[in-house]
């Protein structure tokens, strides 16, 4: 198994040495200025395989999870609000979409109104939703002039392609082109899949994600500060991406290897965004635990050390059921991969990547096996983990090409359902 030599995070520096020559992207600084038209051709040259590779498989299995609802007409029978509409693509706008439009036409009216006694006490409120998606639904509505709908789904589409790009780029730079390739591809068919082309904000998280570990890996301290600064006005989860790069940056300080002024500045500019928004949100609800006390006593979303998951876990095992939000099918597929999660992070340390890289995703497991919340939407909630998809492309990467059509082409079908049918119809997204 192909991996990169050393543990220690400061052997970033070789990176460059072991990396075959001209399998990753070509880093900017190495090249003269170059036109808009030869940006473009290398970029097309560079991206396009990956880009049309996974615009592939998430069109079969956008296709299959429509023809799935057509088929099913439950949608029909729905709230709109809750997984129904007129037409079977209404239902990526329900559930949290609803929220996201909500607050791309209308904004926030942030309340903390106590409407009962727990496990629900509190009125649930917009402010629960973090601001970019929303920002930028309605830049983009204003203007395209298409509707919130079309504006999310134009949103999310585009940011699922930045996310590949972004997926590619990490894993070309650590490994090969091939290995990114087939990264881009797991991203297009991971169970959870089916948020990226819906009215959600999954999709421009991991693009954010995604390019700010690429940025560190590259250690352009800046744009990661600045990119890691974005993702936490988008979701509260950024809090992993804020650690990974103070790990990242105090390990560069320590040896000496950028200066002080990128380290010091990225690790300054990095948490504004999460912890501005929450500030805002608490400052705005007239209580400082605001924003927790909303997650909590409005959607039952917290942070419990793993007791939720545990009693969830024993119930499905033990073939028992009655616990809060039980949906069996979706239940079984965020079973299956929660056991398949030790083998991936064991692989992932196995193959010695960047230790930001594990910083990231081991925080990210963490807060999501930790926290109380729809136990079958494990597998939409441990989207942002692609370095777990590094250890499946390192593997794949061994097989002849028509074994990948036959891998890729049997899960993008499968997907319509189990990413897409599964979550929206027979559960919650």
């Amino acid at each position: 198994m192909t991996a990169i030599p050393g543990t220690e995070p400061a052997e970033l520096d070789d990176l460059d040495e072991h990396s075959d020559s001209g399998k990753g992207p070509a880093e900017p600084g190495d090249r003269p200025r170059e036109s808009l038209r030869e940006w473009f051709r290398r970029a097309s040259e560079e991206y396009g395989p990956a880009l049309a590779l996974f615009g592939l498989l998430k069109l079969t299995g956008f296709t299959v999870f429509m023809w799935l609802l057509t088929w099913s007409g439950e949608y029909l029978t729905k709230n709109p609000r809750f997984g129904g509409g007129a037409r079977p693509w209404d239902v990526v706008a329900g559930w949290d979409g609803w929220w996201y439009r909500h607050v791309a036409e209308n904004g926030y009216d942030p309340r903390l109104v106590v409407i009962g006694p727990p496990p629900f006490m509190y009125e649930q409120n917009s402010v629960a939703f973090f601001p970019l998606y929303p920002g930028m639904m309605k830049l983009v509505s204003g203007v395209t002039g298409l509707g919130s709908y079309g504006a999310g789904m134009l949103v999310s589409v585009v940011a699922s392609f930045v996310a590949a790009a972004g997926i590619y780029a990490l894993a070309a730079r650590l490994f090969d082109r091939r290995t990114g390739l087939i990264a881009a591809a797991v991203w297009a068919v991971f169970p959870g899949s089916g948020v990226e082309w819906a009215v959600y904000s999954d999709s421009l998280f991991v693009a954010l994600a995604a390019w700010s570990c690429f940025f560190v890996l590259e250690r352009r301290w800046l744009a990661a500060g600045v990119t890691v600064f974005m993702a936490g006005l988008n979701r509260p989860t950024a809090a992993a991406l804020v650690a990974a790069l103070g790990v990242a940056a105090l390990i560069a300080l320590y040896r000496r290897r950028d200066g002080w002024i990128g380290p010091v500045s990225a690790v300054l500019i990095a948490p504004l965004g999460i912890f501005g928004y929450l500030a805002w949100a608490n400052w705005r609800m007239g209580d400082w635990s605001a924003y927790f006390k909303l997650q909590k006593g409005g959607w039952l979303h917290f942070f419990d050390y793993g007791e939720h998951t545990f009693n969830v876990l024993r119930t499905i095992l033990l073939g028992r059921g009655g616990y809060a939000f039980t949906y069996p099918t979706e239940d079984m597929i965020a079973l299956g991969l929660v056991v398949l999660l030790p083998i991936l992070l064991f692989l992932l340390i196995r193959l010695r990547v960047p230790v930001f890289l594990l910083v990231f995703t081991l925080i990210t497991v963490v807060l999501v096996l930790g926290s109380a919340q729809i136990f079958g939407n494990t597998s939409r909630y441990l989207l942002p983990c692609f370095p777990l998809f590094l250890p499946i492309a390192v593997a794949l990467r061994r097989l002849s090409l028509s074994s990948l059509v036959a891998v890729f082409g049997v899960t993008a079908v499968a997907s319509g359902w189990y990413a897409g049918y599964v979550l929206f119809e027979l559960g919650i997204p």
